[in-house]
């Protein structure tokens, strides 16, 4: 009978999925930080901004754009430039390259604005998950497209509960694709010196578990933090192997109440 206080005997303290895995990479915004709400409300500035100054020639185009479903459709996991481009090509907009990086910049500042402001939350669940897993010896990192993800856990308190951090910055020097692309991924479990396939993704995004299946994870675990009506089948049919609404789920517990 393993010791609680060995790591063979902190597994038991983990869901069944989680036992046998041998590094964990964690999403930043919106998995482990409460965060994609305000990139969410930053989006829907820089974009309405831009919706009212130059209104698309389709009167049904010219709607807000939704901090809930455009968001997650169009520009959650994605880095800004990409997200920028993807949700003026659905509005019909054909967007030059200057134009793009205005709106991406425009989101930035805006961005920057309210986490100077305002700062962000861990949420409880993943914070529980995160120190089950170090208990267990099971390596941990986090990935993320923002060049903010740094500050972000910093400011959440949590950056060293984490073994590994590739940001947006680290992308961008190294050249790794965006998601749904696993690049990001890849690299964050070559640094915890896990193979791909032994090892978890946990994301919120759709472009995010797309990227953990291309990657060929072992798992690929969606978080639902929108709990919509088809969030979770969205995040299913995208890639994720199951879904939860709260990571302490997997915890043995269960989730925190």
């Amino acid at each position: 009978m393993h010791s609680p206080l060995t790591p063979d005997g902190a597994r038991e303290a983990l869901a069944p999925a989680l036992r046998d895995v041998r590094a964990v990479v964690f999403d930043t915004d919106g998995v482990i930080t409460d965060s994609a709400r305000v990139h969410a409300a930053a989006w829907k500035v820089a974009f309405d901004g831009y919706l009212h100054a130059h209104p698309p020639d389709d009167p049904r185009q010219r709607r807000p754009f939704d901090a809930g479903d455009d968001y997650l459709r169009h520009v959650d996991g994605k880095s800004r430039l990409d997200g920028a481009a993807a949700f003026l090509a659905a509005r019909g907009i054909d967007a030059s390259d200057e134009t793009v990086r205005a709106v991406a910049e425009d989101k930035e500042r805006l961005f920057t604005e309210r986490l100077r402001e305002h700062g962000v939350d861990s949420y409880p669940g993943t914070v529980r998950l995160v120190k089950a897993l170090r208990a267990a010896g099971v390596p941990r990192a986090a990935a993320s497209a923002s060049q903010h993800a740094g500050e972000l856990l910093e400011r959440a308190g949590v950056l060293d509960l984490f073994d590994a951090l590739v940001d947006g910055g680290e992308a961008a020097r190294l050249g790794l694709a965006g998601k749904p692309e696993p690049d990001l991924f890849l690299e964050a479990v070559r640094r915890l010196g896990a193979p791909a396939g032994q090892a978890v993704v946990v994301e919120d995004a759709l472009a995010g578990v797309e990227a953990g299946r291309r990657g060929g994870f072992g798992l690929v675990v969606g978080v639902d933090r929108a709990a919509g009506a088809d969030t979770g089948a969205r995040l299913l049919r995208h890639g994720a192997d199951i879904v939860v609404r709260d990571l302490g789920e997997l915890c043995a517990g269960g989730a925190p109440t």
